[in-house]
């Protein structure tokens, strides 16, 4: 009977649950972990967990950039058993790649031994390498005592670790972040120090700047293995979008040797590229005969730098040659920029403008609370002194006071009733030495007040006024800058591809005419040259001799120019599209320019400075108005996408058009 009311009591506890709710909640507990505690960084300090609790571990351990070298197993297993209950090796791989000045553009982590190669070797196991800080990752533990971040609990809640690190330099913007979480990826790239903090400045200065502007100060990624950007137009897509992709060339160069062959001397390669594969793969393409040219591939790299010799054969052009290497291997490689961060505990797709903007959020506030932490201490301390003071001024009482007393509490006691004292500077003046009751000392304690209370008042002054707490994230950066800040490594050369038409032409003013007949043409503004006085003129325009000039202004050769038909459409031309000629010449039929239908004409043109502005494209509108009195207001907005066969502006009855004129 036991048995049976004990196997009841078992199946009423169960519940049935529908395994696609399980499996469909379990999943995203679970992706939600790994995108959250894992994989993406913090858009704050630039760091995932992992790294943050390495840094915060070793600065645990007083590994410290000026302090010896500790072994990198005893870091490893203070870090793990304290804030990462996870495997050996995802601590240690963490902080080998933290010291690898070929993975990091500012390394953090100091290491000492075997830390890998470029090659892709492996690092020596943690028992033989040791490792300290480097001063840039203190920068980012910088002020962490003085609650300017959250701490939470460990994984088995016997200590707190900082959910931020307070973050002095700005981490993601100059060192970047790679990740695969559930669902989505990060790929964020380096940045050049210097540049970026005085783009961080100039938006300090400035809220409203734009991503262009600020393009101007941080110019493009700055990679740590050096190579050459080729072409801007990934780059821009990147800092408008935060999705782009960036193709990387090696840093290459054509020289003739002692003995009179041509050699390409390899000295940067795009950023993670593996040399040793890169060469391996290059050898086999070159006996394959898929690259030809090619004699001999030498890897001349040693510790003062990078060099790859490719000798070339008597009869290959190196050009030719170089080219091949560029499209067939990892001489030219692509980064992807996926800049995917969190921001307040959710992932976010970000442009340049958005992480800086987030960066100053943080330092911001944790100004505010150094500063509050700071102020606490100060009234802490001047009221221990005011204390002092009070004791000092009425020594012979306090004296005679303590000497009556039986014990510390009732002296303690008399203290806080005869002075108006509060407990804790009762408690002070009790534990004060001897010596501070002579006269100099009274001056010493009097001075520190003093200086106490101006502090005081400087700090109620910062928290009072943002323009000052923002002068000062300006001073530190300005510091950050002076010291850590170098030279770019990445070069940026523009591509066949960011170089258009209009780039070549100049942007000079041109006399656009359009006849009764629809031909149209485009003349030097110059070739019309002041009349002098007295002047008789010059033939301007030539027609033929049933035709006459309909329309005629001015228009730089970069403008677009709006063509309105007489069936409702409209088609687009830049100026420096329309055929030239001279004065004196009749010009071509714009039915030859244009897509117009069969019996269609001509009715007007607008010239139009720029359709890429927003602001103009929005605040400007095109009137319609057709013979029989309908008229139309649109925005400029609504034609600034050209489209090749036009678009349709305004309805019209063409029964009526092809009759008499319409538009």
């Amino acid at each position: 009977m036991a048995e049976e009311k004990e196997g009841a009591s078992n199946i009423s506890n169960v519940i049935p649950i529908n395994i696609e709710d399980e499996m469909r909640g379990a999943y995203i507990d679970y992706s939600m972990s790994v995108i959250v505690s894992r994989a993406l960084p913090d858009v704050r300090d630039g760091l995932k967990p992992v790294h943050r609790r390495v840094l915060y571990g070793m600065l645990d351990l007083g590994v410290n950039y000026n302090k010896p070298y500790k072994k990198s197993a005893r870091i490893v297993g203070e870090v793990l058993g304290k804030y990462h209950p996870h495997g050996d090796s995802s601590v240690y791989d963490t902080m080998v790649r933290m010291a690898q000045n070929w993975s990091l553009r500012y390394t953090l982590v100091d290491g000492q031994g075997n830390f890998g190669s470029i090659d892709g070797d492996s690092p020596a196991a943690m028992r033989y390498t040791e490792a300290r800080l480097r001063r840039t990752a203190e920068e980012l533990l910088s002020d962490i005592n003085k609650d300017t971040v959250d701490f939470q609990p460990n994984f088995d809640d016997s200590l707190t670790e900082p959910t931020v690190l307070p973050g002095k330099i700005p981490n993601l913007l100059i060192n970047g972040s790679s990740g695969i979480a559930v669902g989505m990826a990060t790929n964020m790239a380096p940045h050049n120090l210097t540049e970026v903090v005085e783009g961080i400045v100039a938006y300090i200065d400035n809220r409203e700047i734009t991503i262009l502007e600020l393009m101007k100060y941080i110019t493009a990624p700055d990679f740590p293995t050096g190579g050459i950007i080729y072409g801007t137009s990934g780059v821009h897509e990147a800092f408008l979008t935060g999705r782009g992709r960036i193709v990387v060339r090696a840093k290459a160069e054509i020289v003739v040797n002692a003995t009179g062959k041509d050699q390409i001397i390899v000295t940067e390669v795009p950023y993670m590229v593996n040399k040793a594969m890169m060469i391996e793969k290059t050898a086999a393409l070159v006996n394959e005969k898929k690259i030809e040219g090619i004699s001999d591939i030498r890897d001349e790299s040693d510790r003062d730098g990078y060099r790859v010799v490719y000798d070339l054969k008597r009869d290959a052009i190196p050009n030719v040659v170089l080219n091949n290497l560029f499209k067939y291997t990892q001489l030219q490689s692509s980064f992807g920029v996926n800049n995917v961060a969190l921001v307040k505990g959710r992932p976010r797709i970000l442009n340049l403008k958005d992480m800086i903007v987030h960066f100053v959020d943080h330092r911001h506030e944790v100004v505010i609370r150094r500063t509050t932490y700071d102020l606490a201490e100060a009234e802490k301390r001047a009221h221990i002194l005011e204390g002092y003071l009070i004791a000092l001024d009425n020594l012979d009482a306090v004296i005679t006071l303590i000497r009556e007393s039986k014990d510390v509490e009732i002296a303690k006691a008399g203290l806080i009733i005869s002075f108006s004292l509060s407990e804790i500077q009762a408690k002070a003046i009790l534990e004060m030495r001897l010596q501070r009751l002579t006269g100099l000392e009274r001056e010493k304690i009097q001075n520190e007040y003093n200086e106490v209370m101006a502090l005081i008042a400087r700090l109620k002054e910062i928290l009072g006024d943002e323009s000052i707490r923002m002068g000062i994230i300006k001073d530190e950066l300005a510091e950050i800058k002076e010291r850590y800040g170098d030279a770019r490594r990445t070069l940026v050369v523009h591509s066949d591809d960011d170089i258009t038409m209009e780039d070549m032409i100049a942007n000079e003013e041109m006399v656009i005419t359009l006849s009764n007949q629809g031909y149209i043409k485009r003349t030097l503004l110059s070739e019309y040259r002041t009349q002098g006085r007295g002047g008789v003129g010059s033939k301007g325009v030539s027609t033929k001799e049933d035709d006459f000039t309909e329309q005629l202004f001015i228009a730089h050769a970069h403008n677009y120019l709006l063509i309105f038909t007489a069936l409702g459409k409209v088609y687009w031309k830049k100026a420096y599209e329309i055929p030239e000629g001279n004065k004196v010449s009749k010009g071509r039929a714009i039915q030859n320019l244009l897509n117009i239908e069969s019996g269609d004409s001509v009715r007007a043109i607008l010239n139009i400075k720029d359709l890429k502005d927003e602001e103009y494209i929005n605040n400007n509108f095109v009137i319609l108005c057709t013979e029989r009195g309908t008229i139309k207001k649109t925005s400029l907005e609504a034609y600034s996408r050209p489209r090749t066969n036009g678009i349709n502006a305004i309805t019209i009855n063409i029964q009526q058009v092809l009759n008499s004129s319409s538009l």
